[in-house]
């Protein structure tokens, strides 16, 4: 898959019940759990396998696996050690905490695949284009404030729309 998720061919119906349970909350509507974050919250993955499970434990099969460091995903909820995952493509697991990492990144998201991001050299739509980023694009998250963030990737450093982002919240401020 574009985004480094390798499906495998392990059956979701050992899921345990906690796995169906929606946390029902926008952003703004975060609640803290035993980690003492906030769930739904950004975060990405810390290496090139990751095995995303049916359910909260080692038990359940690895239903696919994630085969790219850095890219963005939201936890959707919590079991004790296990965070359930939700990616860019909208596919939900369960992964292990320690696989998980803070750092911020997103994906670039556009209407057609054809089409490209301006990413731009300041938080201006009039201002100069540093470069033009194809959907799917996975850029580390700098910073984001008043409908614009600052992302860093392999050969780019610019500003972009952030509706424009998978991986940061409609009105999330990032320092």
């Amino acid at each position: 898959m574009a985004l480094g998720r390798v499906c495998s061919v392990a059956v979701l119906a050992g899921c345990w019940l906690v796995a169906s349970v929606s946390t029902g909350l926008s952003a703004k509507d975060s609640a803290i759990t035993t980690s003492g974050l906030p769930v739904p919250r950004y975060v990405s993955l810390k290496s090139d396998h990751v095995n995303v499970r049916a359910g909260p434990t080692k038990d359940n099969d690895v239903a696919w696996v994630y085969t790219r460091s850095g890219l963005p995903v939201e936890v959707t909820a919590e079991f004790e050690n296990w965070r359930r995952v939700r990616d860019s493509e909208g596919a939900e697991g369960w992964v292990y905490h320690s696989l998980l990492s803070g750092r911020r990144t997103a994906v670039v998201t556009m209407k057609t695949k054809e089409e490209l991001a301006p990413l731009y050299e300041s938080a201006d739509p009039k201002g100069a284009i540093a470069a033009r980023l194809q959907a799917g694009v996975v850029a580390q998250v700098k910073k984001c404030a008043a409908g614009w963030c600052r992302v860093t990737g392999n050969g780019f450093d610019g500003w972009i729309e952030q509706r424009r982002l998978w991986g940061v919240y409609a009105d999330e401020k990032v320092d």
